[in-house]
């Protein structure tokens, strides 16, 4: 029965000819550090997952940002243990990203024909490391607080266009509400938007052209 249901959804949608092509595709020799991409996706969707859930609860208010967050953390079932998965997933996150694409590097996994897979994981570096920042100031604590002052002070020493970026970031001249509320919004829909997008893009890349595998003595 199962097999005939099988064949059924697989002569009309190619679910064979999908799971022939993603999963049981032919990999190269390779050894552990290869698999640091799918320890990347694997972080980024346990961040999507456990940012859902802590949406549920966050308030993004000045006034009630810090308490929401401490009624989860002491008041929610296992919302300590949520949190703390998102806050120190997302350290983790940059990490293993970082490292992924230095092994890229140093294996010259970026060059031909792979230069557009490339392309996609420096945007997906550059997202992850936005949402990064973005979230660390949404416990609205002094830490968070003073910390989103100098990273966005850091971003106004760019040439020419440093001031305007600086009060596009804060929306303003200071942080305020409105720094607060653009965070959130980019934290939980803009940056998130592009990440899943670019893996989306990531992913069908290096289908599409494989993986490199790990150089030899006389290459």
């Amino acid at each position: 029965m199962a097999a005939r249901v099988v064949a059924w959804l697989d002569e009309r949608m190619g679910l064979l000819t999908i799971w022939n092509t993603v999963f049981d595709r032919k990999v190269p020799r390779v050894n552990w550090w290869f698999t640091l991409g799918s320890a990347s996706l694997f972080l980024a969707v346990m961040q999507g997952a456990t940012g859902i859930f802590l949406t549920v609860y966050y308030v993004p208010t000045p006034e009630d940002a810090y308490n929401s967050i401490e009624y989860i953390m002491n008041d929610v079932a296992f919302g300590w243990l949520v949190r703390g998965i998102h806050h120190w997933g997302a350290s983790l996150m940059i990490v293993i990203v970082f490292l992924h694409m230095l092994r890229v590097f140093i294996y010259g996994a970026y060059k031909y024909p792979r230069e557009v897979t490339w392309i996609t994981g420096v945007v997906l570096l550059l997202a992850t490391l936005g949402s990064g920042f973005t979230g660390y100031l949404l416990p609205w604590n002094q830490q968070s607080y003073w910390a989103t002052v100098v990273g966005t002070s850091i971003v106004g020493t760019v040439p020419v266009v440093g001031d305007f970026l600086v009060r596009v970031l804060r929306a303003g001249d200071s942080l305020t509400f409105l720094t607060l509320s653009r965070f959130f919004g980019a934290h939980i829909w803009i940056l998130p938007a592009i990440l899943f997008s670019m893996i989306g893009v990531h992913l069908y890349l290096v289908i599409r052209n494989g993986i490199s595998y790990v150089p030899r003595r006389d290459e």
